[in-house]
């Protein structure tokens, strides 16, 4: 069996990691797998890439298509070119995307038009806004997918109302779970924790990127008004996206508690996360891992593509609206907030059972 694993961005990196490692691991045993890692070079400032590969232990890439920059056309126009001549170069039984970025959908849509498999990690997760270019990025990349690995019953459930067969959809849990195992025991002190002398459970982290909340400077300038009038004394760290470094340059937003940061690394992030009072977010992939460390989570946004951190976990969803915060920082500072549950697989185990679902259905 020939795989193809594509990765591209930032969120990509953590779940694919756990994967290359449990082949590495079936190879070692005697099993018939080779594959071949393309980066699609979505992602190319060195914190959002090569960084993680890195601190991940993920290998140098077979091929890096260095297709970063431009709109979203170009930037899918230049992947699928790329990525097509990739394939029929080295063509593989099939190759396997992960999440939600444009790489995911360009190369699944490159792969299937040469009939080439196409398998899908963390398939059918849906969040009903199709604002959001991830959103349109599943939808497509799910249309056409041979095999889907999921995350939770609900994305079952989504792809079984969009008519995919039982015997396709395979339940096994979620691989960035997976990496976060792996390397608890490997997290890195950030060098902004002595310099901003900060305490276990006794700060904010803060992660802001998308459109709703940062694009308008008045917006962004309430929201980060409210967190800070809200959180007492508590330091508020808050590691600051390129998108939103813009606008908040823009705004010359100021305040003694507000601990301004780079993107930072994989294994300094989690240790934030880890020792962090709360989590408020607009990421998806920061509630999951909230969710598995018991960290109280609040996402600012109108939907969840993840609704089990909600309904089982640590995380609400609180909206886009900085006053509808109020009330739930309240409930940190005063230390009411929910118990949490870790979901049904998220056990650090499903990059195993990805492999050997893939060894069943391609080696037989």
């Amino acid at each position: 069996m020939k795989i193809t694993i594509v990765a591209g961005a930032r969120p990509n990196f953590m779940k694919i990691a756990p994967i290359i490692k449990s082949i590495h691991c079936r190879k070692a045993a005697g099993a018939s797998i080779e594959y071949r890692l393309v980066h699609t070079g979505q992602h190319y400032d060195k914190k959002m890439s090569a960084d993680f590969f890195e601190q991940l232990g993920i290998p140098e890439p077979h091929a890096n298509l260095e297709a970063g920059g431009g709109s979203q056309a170009e930037q899918t126009a230049a992947i699928m070119v790329r990525f097509e001549k990739e394939l029929m170069e080295h063509r593989p039984n099939l190759i396997l995307v992960v999440g939600d970025v444009t790489s995911t959908m360009a190369c699944t849509i490159t792969a299937k038009k040469l009939c080439i498999d196409a398998v899908h990690v963390e398939a059918g997760i849906r969040s009903g806004d199709m604002t959001m270019p991830e959103e349109i990025n599943r939808i497509v990349t799910d249309s056409i997918t041979d095999h889907f690995f999921t995350t939770s019953e609900v994305a079952n459930e989504h792809l079984r109302k969009s008519g995919v067969a039982e015997n396709r959809i395979h339940f096994v849990g979620n691989t960035m779970i997976d990496t976060l195992h792996q390397n608890l025991n490997r997290l890195v002190q950030p060098e902004l924790w002595n310099a901003a002398a900060l305490q276990e459970k006794k700060f904010f982290l803060l992660t802001l990127h998308r459109p709703a909340n940062v694009d308008d400077p008045a917006n962004l300038n309430h929201l980060l008004d409210t967190i800070m009038r809200c959180t007492g004394d508590l330091p508020v760290v808050f590691p600051v996206h390129p998108r939103t470094k813009k606008i908040l340059d823009s705004i010359g937003f100021q305040n003694e508690k507000l601990v301004l940061a780079e993107p930072m690394p994989y294994l300094e992030f989690i240790y934030l996360v880890k020792n962090a009072l709360a989590v408020i977010t607009d990421s998806g992939g920061i509630t999951e891992e909230a969710t598995v460390l018991h960290v109280p989570c609040m996402t600012m946004r109108d939907s969840t593509e993840r609704p089990e951190t909600v309904t089982m976990g640590t995380n609400e969803l609180i909206g886009t609206d900085p006053t509808k915060l109020e009330p739930y920082l309240e409930k940190i500072m005063k230390g009411t907030w929910k118990t949490g549950a870790v979901p049904p697989l998220w056990d650090g185990k499903t990059s195993d059972r990805i492999v050997k679902k893939l060894e069943e259905l391609y080696n037989s």
